[in-house]
């Protein structure tokens, strides 16, 4: 679906929301996914799979070349991250803005690293997509570059990894699955919290069964970015990011919750999502805030009287397997950071936050010897190999390098990825259907099997780097 088609029915959608439910803001809005989309989502579900990119291992690359596009806070980071690494070469940098290409060779200059080539301007990353010196295009772009450049990347032979969302709307998510399997070119979205420490422990201890079966799970994105990101002028380029809260409505960001407990709980992987139910506060902070800013500096004028998304979203989905799965997002009132990763089984529980994180086997968390116990014996191998580097390289406190260090190391080995286009579409496609719930009562959503009934054979992802573990790591 092409850019101005999109539009005209996400205005349309917001029309009609917005007389049915009387509710003066966001409803049936921008980007929820239409009738058309659900219709068309429908009929892709029935057609077997081209190919199963589920546990596909691509090619070996000896040296991963690497083309990076969008160079602002996550991209500068990745540039960094990414000289640390061994059997890799950045050999392409792309921004809208030049001088940000300029600021990320300086710092591949500070890491030894030879001089990438330039791209920039609004359609640069075409060029670098379609360039010959580029075997994966790395995109912490604004999200709704994220499904365009991922497309063309793989329509052009080459990997891609996006950062989160890797679609808004169910078209684009279909699209990245049928590209993938019709390319055999890996998608990987960059949900770099699945990488997180206590994440990883929860994940193995789930699979060596201490938790018995697991019966519910719940994430979230809460964090408060409202006066320190979305309403700063030099935070997001464009106010990218501000437009995205009045553009959309319902989990504007789930991934980073429901990545983590989607793994532990097998989704796409023995089990799948299968409806879920939505609902949205009203909103209480961003309008006021836009009005404040307003009065200070004019440059704020435009954007008040917006549509601003509710505050805190809240969305409930059941599993084909009868698990259910809670997701929370809400980062516009005033809270500590969390994103709950909660996993709860027969035989046991997980919780990260609030910190210190928790597990229990019975009707108390244990303390904190059995919990540096239990850290020793069920810390993934991933963990143990590449961890304490990760923690001095950093980003996020590590998880970002583990992350990174993974998917070259899977590259240059020959792995099947963690994460593969079906996680990144599944994962994704919340936001959509969050809005369309949210826009009707909280309708009840079927959520789209990108696998096509693959998840009743995909194997869960190996933690124990069988084949792996080769790539080093510069000092």
């Amino acid at each position: 679906m092409n850019t101005n088609r999109r539009k005209f029915l996400r205005n349309i959608s917001f029309g009609a929301g917005a007389v049915a439910t009387g509710i003066p803001m966001l409803a049936n809005a921008f980007d929820a996914a239409t009738d058309e989309q659900m219709l068309h989502s429908s009929e892709k579900e029935k057609t077997p799979p081209r190919f199963n990119m589920c546990g596909y291992a691509a090619p070996k690359l000896n040296v991963v070349r690497v083309g990076i596009i969008g160079l602002g806070m996550r991209g500068s980071g990745a540039v960094n991250r990414l000289s640390y690494i061994d059997g890799l070469e950045i050999t392409a940098l792309c921004d809208k803005y030049p001088d940000r290409v300029t600021k990320a060779q300086e710092t591949l200059q500070k890491r030894g690293r030879p001089k990438a080539k330039e791209y920039s301007g609004e359609e640069g990353w075409k060029a670098l997509c379609e360039s010959n010196d580029v075997d994966l295009v790395y995109t912490p772009t604004p999200w709704d570059l994220h499904a365009p450049i991922a497309l063309h990347a793989m329509k052009n032979g080459k990997h891609a990894a996006t950062e989160v969302n890797s679609g808004l709307t169910i078209d684009e998510c279909w699209e990245l699955v049928d590209t993938s399997e019709a390319t055999k070119k890996h998608m990987m979205m960059l949900e770099n919290c699945c990488y997180d420490f206590f994440e990883l422990l929860t994940l193995n201890m789930a699979r060596n069964g201490l938790f018995g079966e697991l019966v519910h799970a719940e994430g979230a994105y809460l964090h408060d970015l409202s006066k320190d990101y979305i309403f700063n002028k030099n935070a997001y380029a464009d106010m990218w990011r501000l437009k995205e809260n009045y553009e959309h409505n319902g989990n504007l960001y789930p991934t980073h919750g429901l990545g983590p407990i989607a793994q532990c709980m097998n989704i796409n992987r023995g089990d799948k999502m299968d409806y879920m139910t939505s609902m949205s506060s009203i909103d209480f902070t961003l309008g006021n805030l836009a009005r404040e800013m307003a009065a200070k500096d004019d440059f704020f004028k435009e954007y008040v009287g917006k549509p601003y998304r509710g505050n805190m979203n809240t969305t409930f989905i059941r599993t084909n397997k009868g698990k259910t799965m809670m997701l929370q997002h809400d980062v516009s009132t005033v809270r500590p950071y969390s994103r709950i990763h909660l996993v709860s089984g027969t035989k046991g529980i997980a919780q990260k936050y609030p910190e210190p994180e928790r597990i229990a086997f019975g009707h108390e968390w244990i303390k904190k010897e059995e919990l540096d116990a239990l850290y020793d014996k069920y810390t993934p191998p991933i963990v143990k190999h590449i961890g304490a580097i990760a923690k001095e390289v950093g980003g996020h406190g590590g998880m970002d390098f583990i992350m990174d260090w993974r998917l070259i190391d899977c590259l240059r080995n020959g792995l099947p990825l963690d994460q593969n286009v079906y996680d990144a579409a599944s994962w994704s496609c919340i936001l959509p259907l969050s809005g369309r719930s949210v826009g009707n009562k909280s309708m009840t959503i079927d959520i789209p099997d990108f696998t096509r009934g693959a998840w009743k054979t995909n194997k869960p992802i190996d933690l124990t780097l069988n084949g792996g573990a080769t790539t080093g790591v510069r000092k």
